[in-house]
């Protein structure tokens, strides 16, 4: 598990797969002329209760459906046999430490964030896959941002993916690579200034998450459970948001958004996307920002014959996102 850690030294793979609750997909990009281009893609659905995603339990129900999905659009995306691997973000549970001066060996850095998140662990932190990386740096010290999941339910995804013929070299969180297909844009936030504060609200059949960025820093991160698999979006993750934004202005210095994004509705169901439009006037009222779509395009063009849909282009996010790890926009 990572937290969008930019892997700057490693050439990162050119598939990456997504595996979510209603359905599989997958996108491979090439490089032509220095620019990016998502060449192949394919999605695949779930039945409904095959996977669910959970914290602390298996998330594989009916491992069959799945793998065979797995494999489907790998096949039809070149058979690649290194991936990465995209999952749901209730997979891992998000939190911000600081110190007021961190270890400078890296041992003793990991030993003191363990011991520090251990305290908020659904779970033994011994059982625990612990990653971070270096967040906002403040005068009274440097943020980490951990992600902490169940080893064993990371397995569970790894081993879905082996088991189709593909190896997972990677694994992160959907949202944290939706953020990363932001940075990898020329367009939506260095218009705003590199500092600039943007808010980000992803939506998913079976959850909602919201983050907050300074720059390229996490500075918030927050994701609630659809209550009965149905996101009652009005009402609730508006109220959500809208709690969020006062934290903000309170607690993080917050001096108002530059750049509010919506994505993953149109991907997650026409349901779903009838909702966010409700949610998208709702949230321009209330933070008095214009709410934008995330689109992938601005990092990864299509191919003539890949059609641009809304909702290909909310299921391409996540994927292109992890595929331009560490190549923000200048």
């Amino acid at each position: 598990m990572s937290v969008f850690d930019l892997l700057r030294e490693t050439s990162g793979p050119s598939v990456a797969v997504e595996v979510a609750a209603h359905q599989v997909s997958a996108a491979g990009i090439e490089f032509r002329s220095g620019t990016a281009l998502v060449a192949t893609h394919a999605t695949e659905p779930l039945p409904r209760g095959a996977l669910v995603p959970s914290l602390t339990t298996s998330n594989v129900h009916n491992r069959q459906a799945v793998v065979d999905a797995v494999r489907t659009v790998l096949d039809r995306t070149g058979r690649p046999r290194r991936i990465g691997l995209v999952v749901p973000d209730l997979v891992a549970k998000v939190s911000f430490v600081r110190f007021e001066q961190p270890p400078s060996r890296a041992a003793d850095l990991e030993q003191l964030v363990r011991w520090q998140v251990r305290k908020t662990a659904p779970f033994a932190v011994d059982e625990a896959q612990v990653s971070f990386v270096p967040g906002l740096k403040a005068a009274d010290g440097q943020e980490f941002v951990v992600s902490l999941a169940r080893r064993a339910i990371v397995e569970e995804y790894e081993s879905i993916c082996e088991e189709a013929g593909a190896h997972a070299g990677v694994v992160d969180l959907a949202t944290f690579n939706v953020i990363n297909t932001v940075l990898a844009s020329a367009a939506p936030v260095s218009a705003s200034g590199a500092d600039a504060d943007w808010l980000l609200v992803n939506i998913a059949p079976e959850y909602a998450s919201i983050a907050i960025l300074r720059g390229k820093h996490l500075i918030f991160f927050r994701n609630r459970v659809a209550a009965g698999g149905e996101e009652e979006t009005e009402g609730t993750l508006a109220d959500l948001v809208h709690q969020a934004a006062m934290y903000y202005e309170d607690r993080l210095s917050g001096g108002g958004f530059a750049r509010v994004f919506l994505t993953g509705a149109a991907g997650a169901g026409p349901r779903h996307a009838q909702d966010a439009e409700q949610l998208r006037h709702s949230l321009q009222d209330r933070l008095g920002t214009a709410v934008e779509s995330v689109d992938p395009r601005y990092a990864a063009a299509l191919t003539d014959r890949i059609a641009a849909e809304p909702a290909l282009l909310d299921t391409l996010a996540p994927l292109v996102g992890l595929l331009l790890r560490g190549r923000d926009a200048a």
